[in-house]
């Protein structure tokens, strides 16, 4: 007599599987980073009205998952960012 393998058995869950925070959605949704366009806005520290995007209302700066800007792009408005703060721009 066999056996039937319980623990691979996948489990009957309810829609509320699918409204979990935590899991990656089955969609691949991808935005393109808004500072690659053509004729992208220049990321200076003088630059004020584009680096307040980029930075929260306590200050803090936002992370690249949520505003989808590239590696490079985010690691040079960091660098204005902090610049913009030292020189009290922002």
């Amino acid at each position: 007599m066999k056996r039937k393998n319980k623990r691979f058995k996948k489990k009957n869950t309810g829609s509320l599987n699918k409204l979990s925070l935590f899991q990656k959605s089955d969609g691949k949704f991808s935005k393109k980073c808004p500072l690659s366009i053509k004729n992208p806005p220049i990321i200076d520290y003088k630059n004020i009205s584009l680096l307040k995007k980029y930075v929260s209302d306590n200050g803090k700066i936002i992370s690249s998952k949520i505003t989808s800007v590239s590696y490079n792009k985010q690691k040079k408005l960091t660098r204005e960012i902090k610049r913009a703060k030292i020189l009290g721009l922002i």
